[in-house]
């Protein structure tokens, strides 16, 4: 639904040697790959390792939107260690494959597919996907889907914590919240409102080589 904006760009796009796919059947102009075709056409056997192994793990495995604090949004390189560094993100913050996580952030940042997508393909965890987050459902969805973990960034606390009172807001399975910007009083407010719930407060940067957990909450 997105390629009526990248279009007219296609001319530009061919002179810079930059290939478009689309995730979709077509049909498209010359030059442009509708994937869903090869993925029909696709054998189940996995190719032999050679193949698909990166030769370099610092080579880029892909690119992602930063938010745009020193200016526009703008693609950031993301190497395949990088990727591969997040596999460990959530054991490192004390989940395991027993957890089911809830996931309502963008897939397009770093924080939803890498740390949360990846992240639960790190430690074999079921992760539950929400098209946009509603505060207002939120602890419906956890009891109905068995949550036990939810990744946040700190506005999405700071939505349910000015929720209105809900009768079953204290009565879930959620343990353990873990994510980035969540403010002090807000942080204090959701767990005397919504129970002992670990939280677990990360920083990293998509650009950046370092991360910080604040283990001890």
């Amino acid at each position: 639904e997105l390629f009526g904006s990248v279009e007219p760009l296609l001319p530009t796009l061919r002179e810079d040697g930059v290939a478009v796919w689309v995730l979709g059947r077509g049909p498209y102009p010359p030059g442009v790959v509708a994937l869903q075709e090869l993925l029909d056409a696709a054998s189940d056997q996995l190719e032999p390792e050679d193949v698909w192994e990166p030769r370099d793990m610092n080579e880029t495995c892909l690119y992602i939107f930063t938010s745009g604090t020193t200016g526009l949004p703008k693609a950031a390189r993301v190497s395949h260690l990088k990727s591969i560094m997040c596999l460990g993100f959530y054991e490192l913050v004390g989940a395991s494959s027993r957890d089911v996580v809830y996931l309502a952030l963008p897939l397009y940042h770093m924080a939803g597919a890498l740390l949360g997508v990846i992240g639960c393909l790190g430690i074999g965890a079921t992760c539950v996907l929400r098209e946009r987050f509603s505060a207002s459902q939120f602890w419906d969805d956890c009891r109905a889907e068995g949550i036990t973990v939810f990744q946040y960034i700190g506005e999405l606390c700071r939505y349910l914590v000015n929720q209105p009172q809900h009768p079953g807001e204290r009565q879930h399975g959620l343990r353990l919240a873990v994510g980035s910007g969540l403010r002090p009083d807000v942080w204090r407010s959701f767990q005397q409102r919504f129970g002992p719930i670990r939280i677990v407060e990360t920083y990293g940067m998509s650009e950046g080589n370092v991360t910080l957990f604040n283990y001890t909450g």
